[in-house]
């Protein structure tokens, strides 16, 4: 563990060097003892792949007594549970007309569109942190056939419940913006909706299992069934 100034009221509690699955059930462990530890003085604690964040009032605690509190609190760490946050079921449409990259991702991994869906959905995918929008999660690790570089043009709108890729990651888009990942499909499950839920529906240390459904499943559930627009 390494813990590094973020800013005069922030520190960087780093506990890993790279992108694992298997940290975050640690991760999550270190966000729930800095809560406990930090209690009112807390200001906000940010977990990520192998980070946490930590935001503290600098007028009620200063530096030297912030790194005690975190030594201290993460000095016998241990996850509970290796299988930390809830698994979501996420059903999608995969079709070129919603999921443009869907060819394009089957060629660079030597697989059918077929067979590159059934691949994406064969993995429970662990959500590593949020960010970009509210309730986007960044999700992995996808199959190192699977990993595509991000888009060389962004699009300039990308559909709400957009299921893309890019490296090894793999993402929805929780409301409609720009975008670079490759598009395969769209899914009509909301991700952020503040007033119902008072937080995002991915947390991390979640996992995410996406599973295929036709057009008429779809539709059915309300899907908007609009093709993504082209990239410019």
């Amino acid at each position: 563990m390494r813990i590094e100034i973020a800013a005069m009221d922030a520190l960087m509690v780093r506990l890993f060097d790279t992108i694992d699955e298997t940290n975050m059930a640690w991760v999550i462990a270190a966000d729930q003892a800095l809560r406990s530890a930090f209690g009112a003085v807390l200001i906000d604690l940010v977990p990520s792949y192998t980070t946490l964040l930590l935001q503290y009032d600098c007028q009620q605690l200063n530096h030297t007594e912030a790194l005690g509190l975190i030594n201290k609190a993460l000095a016998d760490l241990a996850p509970a549970n290796t299988q930390a946050g809830e698994l979501h079921d996420i059903p999608v449409w995969y079709d070129e007309s919603v999921g443009p990259e869907l060819p394009l991702v089957a060629k660079r991994a030597g697989l059918s569109v077929d067979e590159l869906v059934k691949q994406h959905c064969n993995h429970d995918y662990c959500v590593f942190a949020l960010g970009f929008a509210p309730g986007y999660g960044f999700m992995g690790l996808v199959d190192d056939a699977l990993a595509t570089p991000r888009l060389k043009t962004p699009r300039r709108k990308v559909a709400a419940g957009s299921v893309g890729i890019a490296d090894r990651q793999t993402a929805i888009y929780p409301l409609l913006s720009p975008g670079g990942w490759n598009i395969l499909g769209r899914t009509n499950v909301p991700l952020f909706e503040y007033a119902k839920r008072g937080e995002p529906l991915f947390l991390p240390g979640d996992k995410v299992r996406f599973r295929a459904i036709s057009r008429a499943e779809f539709e059915a559930d309300g899907g908007d069934t609009t093709p993504l627009e082209e990239r410019p």
